[in-house]
Formats: structure tokens, sequence, C-alpha cells
């Protein structure tokens, strides 16, 4: 019974860690930014490929750089974890990390 009882402990932990990731636009992989609710293939693709022509300097950047990506957007997808150069965007809510 204990046993169980640590198992759903542990695996709650480990769920709770994984979904206060913080993902920085810059230095992620397919698969972290595919992990941000709100990003699915598509869009990590664009990412990638804008990424290729040089870093995101900062949000504005980033929104005007690649398409489908605009201020009500953004702040969704700072509020998910997803962070440029190390900066949730400006207006919105604070994501806890570990």
């Amino acid at each position: 019974m204990i046993k169980k009882l640590l198992l759903a402990v542990a695996t709650l932990v480990a769920t709770m860690t994984f979904a206060w990731a913080q993902v920085d636009v810059n230095k992620a992989d397919a698969a972290a930014l595919d992990s941000i609710r709100g990003l699915g293939p598509a869009k990590t693709k664009a990412i990638l490929e804008e990424r290729k022509k040089g870093e995101f300097k900062d949000w504005s950047d980033f929104e005007q750089r690649v398409k489908g990506i605009g201020e009500k957007n953004a702040v969704k997808l700072s509020a998910a974890g997803l962070q440029v150069n190390g900066k949730s965007k400006d207006g919105a809510p604070a994501k806890a990390s570990k």
C-alpha cells in the first residue's frame, strides 16, 4: 500500500514539474516547442525556420517574424510557458518555474 502511495506521489510531482517548465523559443527543439499549449507542428516549423535567420531579439521581434503570432496569441503562449530570451511576455500571467 505504501509503495503505491509513493508511486502516486512521485507521478504527481513529475507531472507538475513538466507542467511548469519554461521553454525559450531561441533554445528549444521541436519537441519542446510542441509541448507548449497552443503550438502545433506547423507553428513549431515556422518558428524554427525563422530562427534559422537569427535569434528572436524580444517578443515584438517574435510576433513580427512568425506569421499567426499576434499580441493575444503571444500572451497565451507566454502564460503556457514560452519565453523569448528568458523573458515572459509583458501582460502575461506569471507561470511558476522550478
